[in-house]
């Protein structure tokens, strides 16, 4: 039987793990900004921010394994306190099981309890599987940065999406 997935609200005692899977889909060089984690000294410090701010940060655990994270952070800026940027990422052997829709919904309730009403995210031209995610979660395509990412000698387009909740 296979042990239940967990979304949990990001806490110390998942960090490491997260840094890992963080890593391994930096790695992949499709679909994040970094092509590799920084140090684990960054991350912790970058975690330990998340958990003292009480943003809307959540991992999938599965049998003690992290499976992936989103998260809601919120804009600077009075005039954007309203609005949160949500990133996330699944490991690549936990893709297609629901793993990212329970992390995006958990995210986004966050963020509403936190007053934040619209939520955006930027995402690859190419990964037609995220942009049908997001959609399918509510979110509408708002734009493009045209040539926004550059990797390997090739531009990539990056498509804006928001959500208003």
């Amino acid at each position: 039987m296979t042990p239940a997935l967990l979304i949990e609200a990001l806490r110390e005692q998942h960090f490491e793990r997260l840094h890992h899977v963080f890593d391994a889909v930096c790695r992949e060089r499709r679909f994040m900004a970094f092509t590799q984690a920084g140090s684990m000294e960054q991350t912790f410090s970058f975690y330990r921010s998340v958990v003292a701010g009480g943003h809307s940060h959540f991992v999938a655990v599965q049998a003690d394994r992290v499976l992936g994270w989103c998260d809601v952070l919120p804009t600077h800026g009075q005039m954007r306190a309203h609005v949160g940027t949500l990133g996330m990422g699944v490991a690549q052997s936990s893709r297609g099981q629901g793993v990212g829709k329970a992390l995006i919904q958990a995210a986004l309730a966050g963020a509403r309890t936190r007053g934040l009403t619209r939520v955006e995210l930027t995402v690859h031209s190419e990964n037609r599987v995220a942009q049908a995610l997001y959609r399918q979660m509510g979110f509408v395509q708002e734009g493009c940065m045209r040539k926004g990412w550059y990797l390997d000698g090739q531009y990539f387009d990056i498509h804006h999406m928001a959500l208003l909740q």
